[in-house]
């Protein structure tokens, strides 16, 4: 199979997608209103409230619900074949992850910009915000906590990303500054940024740093105390200053990347060398309903309600910015897991190096998914990624060297973006469970964010190395898929209590509520055969608000379906 055939077939679907389905969404459904004016203009306070032009919004917004999950679920769903990871990116995109991202940043525009567990108050009832935001809380902890890890992982895999990466800090700086304090253009500043971020990569590719240890801590630990502290600070800062100017510099990045891999399909014109399907590889779970698990980013996930309503909806200059931004950055996404899935399927085939030898072709694959356990680690998903991604962009004369640099700073930039908009979101939710429950100490912003850190820094070190959050990791997909059908149903309720036809949202929502609690049921099955009491209890008890917040809406349904 051409890959080739299959970027073009996928792309050309997005964008009719956009002007069809994204449209009548837009206009018939969600009901946009161009003159309706937004929380960032009512409420604005320069901190988190700022109106801001949609396409630096929109590079915030990818930056941050991208992070690595678009390139890590399609770089370990792919040992399942090629055809059902992409058929779920293009479909599930389409019709219920850019769905469920529009419909959560317009609720929460209409909802004074709070967050969608926050809403869930005023659209079903005070005990059912209790519980979401609850599932949020945990959610976002073993974000923040497990990506200071990853990120460290990454600057140890790729010690070139590390100058270019703490020099982007003061790049995005002075350019939020010229922008907002100095009134410049941020198209022209935002080209000469990214060339000189682009600079600083190739400076990085000669000159590679590595972190000593430091008293008694592991350089991973190092980075992981580095990174928190990083996050704190970068949280509370007012979001022109940094987050903005940051993310904007990262989507050009995106951009650049995402053209280097198409110019690398349409040069080197790999073919597929992964199998069409495979049902049973070796030691991997059941394909149903565990590729609507791994593979999240890219076609449906919960975290993009979060995105959507805690930072974006506060920064929205207009209602007519939401289709571009929620709808148009989620298949934005899409195209790049597409991408991901040509590198991994057809991408790796052009050479892989081994001890002692070079594989190629189907051989190359096979060496690499081999089996669930050599396909399934932080490490083994990257590094496919970054070898078919540079047996590709090598193709148009790019010198290996600058091209890992190029990939492995484009990795930690996304990483870092979504570490710290988890920790910005963690603190909103903790200031929203603060006022629920009357603890006025721990709704300031910086109280707040202080209880995001440290309880990610318990999290990280309750195993004294920083990798205490992959204690709880095995959660994560099933309560993040499970969130996002969580998602939909509030907004399902929200368009069901004006009249709005609901069988646009209410079909994703089902879905992703069944097979993501089946999949939670078989891993609470196994947690039990391999008396993992841990996380058996914690499943069960995420299982359970999960039951409860769905009991509690089906009430709320059924008095809007009598007229009440």
């Amino acid at each position: 199979m051409s890959s080739l055939l299959i970027a073009c077939i996928v792309f050309a679907g997005y964008i009719v997608a956009y002007h069809t389905y994204g449209k009548f969404l837009a206009q018939k459904i969600f009901k946009v209103d161009p003159e309706a004016t937004c929380p960032s203009e009512t409420l604005r306070d320069n901190i988190d409230f700022v109106p801001t032009n949609k396409h630096v919004l929109f590079g915030h917004h990818f930056t941050s619900i991208a992070g690595l999950g678009p390139i890590v679920g399609p770089a370990i769903a792919i040992i399942w074949g090629w055809v059902p990871a992409v058929l779920w990116v293009f479909f599930g995109s389409i019709f219920m992850g850019a769905v469920h991202d529009f419909g959560s940043m317009i609720v929460s525009i209409r909802g004074k910009g709070r967050s969608i567990g926050d809403l869930a108050s005023g659209i079903i009832n005070s005990r059912v915000r209790t519980l979401f935001l609850l599932i949020i809380f945990f959610e976002l902890l073993i974000v923040i906590a497990v990506f200071a890890l990853i990120i460290a992982i990454l600057f140890s895999m790729y010690p070139v990303a590390v100058i270019p990466v703490w020099l982007e800090i003061p790049i995005a700086i002075f350019l939020g500054y010229l922008v907002y304090k100095r009134g410049k253009s941020h198209v022209t500043l935002g080209i000469v940024a990214v060339l000189i971020m682009y600079v600083t990569v190739v400076i990085g590719a000669f000159v590679p740093l590595e972190i000593p240890a430091i008293l008694g801590l592991n350089s991973l630990a190092v980075w992981i105390v580095i990174l928190l502290i990083y996050a704190f600070i970068a949280s509370t800062l007012p979001v022109q200053t940094l987050l903005q100017p940051r993310d904007y510099i990262n989507s050009h990045q995106l951009i650049v990347a995402m053209v280097l891999l198409s110019l690398g399909v349409l040069v080197s014109h790999p073919q597929v060398v992964a199998p069409a399907l495979d049902i049973a590889p070796e030691g991997a779970p059941p394909i149903l309903p565990f590729i609507f698990v791994v593979i999240a980013c890219g076609a449906i996930s919960g975290f993009h309600s979060l995105v959507s309503s805690g930072t974006s909806s506060k920064q929205c200059d207009s209602e007519k910015s939401t289709r571009f931004i929620g709808y148009g950055g989620m298949l934005m996404e899409g195209a790049l897991s597409t991408l991901v899935i040509i590198a991994v399927a057809a991408g790796i085939g052009l050479g892989l190096k081994t001890e002692g030898e070079l594989l190629t072709g189907v051989s190359a694959f096979n060496h690499h998914y081999s089996n669930w356990t050599a396909a399934s680690g932080l490490g083994a998903k990257l590094a496919a990624f970054v070898t078919g991604s540079a047996n590709m962009i090598e193709a148009i004369g790019i010198p290996p060297k600058i091209t890992i640099a190029i990939m492995g700073v484009f990795l930690v930039s996304f990483a870092a973006t979504s570490l710290d908009s988890a920790t910005r979101i963690q603190r909103y939710v903790v200031s929203e469970l603060a006022t629920a429950w009357n603890l006025k100490l721990f709704t300031t912003k910086r109280n707040a964010t202080l209880v995001a850190v440290i309880t990610a820094f318990i999290l990280a070190f309750s195993n004294g190395s920083g990798e205490g959050a992959l204690t709880l990791w095995p959660l994560f997909g099933t309560v993040n898929q499970l969130l996002a059908g969580l998602a939909l149903l509030v907004i399902t309720i929200y368009l069901a209590k004006r009249k709005v036809k609901v069988r646009y949202t209410v079909f994703p929502m089902i879905f992703m509520v069944c097979m993501t609690g089946w999949a939670m049921l078989v891993n609470l099955r196994n947690f039990y055969g391999d008396t993992n009491w841990l996380l058996l209890v914690i499943g069960l008890a995420v299982f359970a608000l999960e039951i409860w917040m769905i009991a509690e809406s089906v009430i709320v349904v059924r008095k809007v379906k009598r007229g009440k």
